[in-house]
């Protein structure tokens, strides 16, 4: 089920950036100084679709960056409770340890009268 979602979500947006890449070929000046838009040792020209393609995979990053540190606290969170669960299952081994063995020395009591 989630192939088919991905593949009918990938395959849409591929011809779309295709098509867009192919439909904005002609080079645009990008000006990296907003003060003095005519100095050229700061003014790239490149095609529009890779001006929008790069930004859209830096806004990806970022979003990426930015989800990532905000559950922080959830990951923390897992490690400590993980941490925890070995803790109370090793315990609970001993406790189940020390348990046979006061059943095994019961039985080795005579019978009461």
């Amino acid at each position: 089920m989630r192939r088919i979602f991905q593949v009918l979500v990938t395959i849409p947006v591929a011809i779309i950036l295709i098509a867009l890449s192919v439909a904005n070929r002609a080079p645009v000046a990008l000006t990296l100084d907003p003060f003095n838009p005519g100095n050229a040792g700061l003014t790239l020209a490149l095609p529009l679709f890779v001006i929008i393609l790069g930004a859209m995979m830096v806004g990806a990053v970022i979003g990426s960056v930015l989800t990532w540190l905000s559950q922080g606290k959830h990951r923390a969170k897992a490690r400590s409770e993980a941490s925890r669960a070995s803790l109370i299952a090793r315990e609970a081994e001993a406790l189940k340890t020390e348990r046979a063995a006061m059943l095994q020395d019961a039985s080795a009591l005579p019978a009461p009268r």
